[in-house]
């Protein structure tokens, strides 16, 4: 995925789907915190710490949806 197609997420949370070194393929929930010419930087939901993830895996990402609860 290009740098620019990614820019637009910086300090958002997007839900992406990431291909690994092995060929493994999972879906990430992440909140993205720094953006290279090479990389994502970013907490990452699943593995819960800081992770990068390189732009050339990155499959496909998409805002993270939020839902709202109203309490009774």
């Amino acid at each position: 995925m290009k740098q620019s197609a990614v820019a637009k997420f910086l300090k958002q949370q997007v839900t992406m789907i990431y291909m690994a070194k092995d060929g493994s393929v999972t879906k990430r929930r992440i909140k993205i915190d720094l953006i290279t010419e090479t990389a994502v930087t970013g907490y990452c939901y699943l593995r819960k710490q800081q992770r990068t993830f390189r732009l050339d895996h990155i499959l496909a990402m998409q805002p993270q949806k939020t839902s709202w609860r109203i309490s009774s």
